[in-house]
């Protein structure tokens, strides 16, 4: 057995079609955008259920939910437009993303990790933060924050064809200091 509200969709839709369909071209410029329209105007008032007692009762509310939906559209058309409009005016992002203190050969091979290496990678090594430090900046436990940062430091000295440190060392060269004469 059909609900009520069923019934009176159906009668809506079958019958009064042409009319909704006629008024909703009065508001768009093509016929795809008013049998949108329509049909979003039908789901709008049917969705909740709402409780009419008339055919004609029920064509009206779709008649206003399609004068209403049309605003909304053209509401979001021109909020969409202005959108584009400052993202047109905006500065081309390659004139200004300048680097400072990395060569363009490591930000580019940055860009090739995942986002949690290059997280961890540029938290330890370039903002020089601690294990600990970069933990808590991420949410990450200490293991991870280790092994993110191993693994982006390793595709990073393979993709910039530079050695890995061996023994964990840093190989020091000592220059002797000047003599300091004591009077």
């Amino acid at each position: 057995m059909a609900r009520s509200w069923e019934r009176l969709l159906d009668e809506v839709a079958r019958e009064r079609y042409p009319r909704l369909l006629a008024r909703a071209a009065l508001l768009v410029t093509t016929r795809a955008d008013a049998e949108d329209l329509v049909q979003d105007a039908l789901v709008a008032t049917f969705a909740g259920r709402a409780r009419f007692t008339s055919v004609g009762e029920a064509e009206q509310y779709v008649r206003r939910a399609i004068v209403t939906r049309s605003i909304d559209r053209a509401r979001t058309a021109a909020a969409e437009r202005r959108a584009v409009e400052r993202r047109v005016s905006w500065p081309d992002p390659a004139d200004e993303l300048v680097p400072t203190g990395l060569d363009r050969d490591i930000v580019e091979a940055l860009q090739t990790l995942s986002v949690r290496q290059r997280a961890c990678v540029v938290l330890r090594h370039v903002d020089d933060l601690s294990v600990e430090q970069t933990a808590t900046a991420l949410g990450l436990s200490a293991g991870a924050v280790k092994r993110y940062t191993s693994d982006g430091t390793a595709r990073l000295q393979a993709r910039l064809g530079t050695p890995a440190l061996t023994g964990g060392t840093v190989p020091v060269e000592l220059i002797p200091a000047p003599e300091v004469r004591r009077d």
